[in-house]
């Protein structure tokens, strides 16, 4: 069995041992690889570093995140675009809008996203999107820019299933998390609707711990509680569920 966690943030922890430790938990696990994107230009670094010390398992992306899309959002993009061709990436990410925290840089947000979108396309990789409180303006932008070129995964979907089908018609994938194992949620129910071949995994860590270790900070060896709750919700094997989500993972990446 090998499971794909396709967006973590495991490289914020930087001590070499504690980093040991967390890559050896995930091989326990079977989760073999490992998808990390940057937030800002100040978070490449500490991409790079955790792909340096695990090339086997972990793989790079870039982008600037929707809440890091402020005053100087210009200047980080020059500075993360101007890494790109001097590193390998899969896709660029994390990207997107996010309306929690703050509803007025909303046009820059649009504009930062189109962008990078745009240099999506042209480098022929995926997106990886963060859509919070805004899958209304994320879809029109994904309308307005689709073309044979665009593709990605919807990070930490949380939205309906007329959401989901809708991004699945775009040729999206759906990345599914911790929250799925939340009782509330009402992710679960949108989950069992949905195809296997549409769905991807992730554990988007040290955040969204799933049940049993809520309330503590989330590591990507607790991917196999995510796998098994889609597994219990599609009434298949872990194997099956780690099978088909890490095929969509090569799929959408290349590797």
């Amino acid at each position: 069995m090998l499971l794909t966690d396709t967006h973590t943030h495991q490289y914020y922890q930087t001590d070499p041992q504690k980093r040991q430790e967390l890559m050896q938990r995930c091989l326990d696990n079977n989760i073999g690889r490992l998808f990390l994107p940057n937030v800002d230009s100040a978070s490449m670094e500490l991409v790079f570093s955790q792909v340096a010390a695990f090339p086997e398992n972990c793989f790079a992306m870039l982008g600037l995140h929707p809440c890091d899309v402020k005053e100087n959002w210009q200047n980080e993009l020059k500075l993360i675009g101007d890494a790109i061709p001097s590193n390998r990436i899969y896709a660029i990410g994390e990207i997107g809008i996010d309306l929690y925290w703050d509803k007025t840089t909303l046009d820059i947000q649009v504009e930062a996203f189109k962008i990078q979108i745009g240099w999506a396309k042209k480098l022929k990789l995926p997106i990886v999107i963060h859509c919070r409180n805004s899958y209304d303006e994320v879809l029109q932008v994904l309308k307005e820019e689709q073309d044979e070129n665009l593709r990605g995964i919807l990070h930490c979907f949380t939205g309906t299933v007329e959401q989901a089908r809708r991004l699945i018609d775009m040729g999206f994938y759906l990345g599914i998390g911790g929250v799925v194992t939340y009782k509330n949620s009402g992710l679960d129910k949108v989950v069992e609707q949905i195809d296997l071949k549409h769905l991807v995994l992730e554990t988007d860590s040290p955040y969204l711990t799933p049940v049993p270790f809520r309330g503590k900070p989330n590591e990507s060896s607790y991917l196999v509680y995510v796998a098994q709750r889609v597994a219990d919700l599609h009434q298949v094997s872990i194997e099956t569920v780690a099978d088909i989500t890490t095929k969509n993972s090569k799929n959408i990446f290349g590797v």
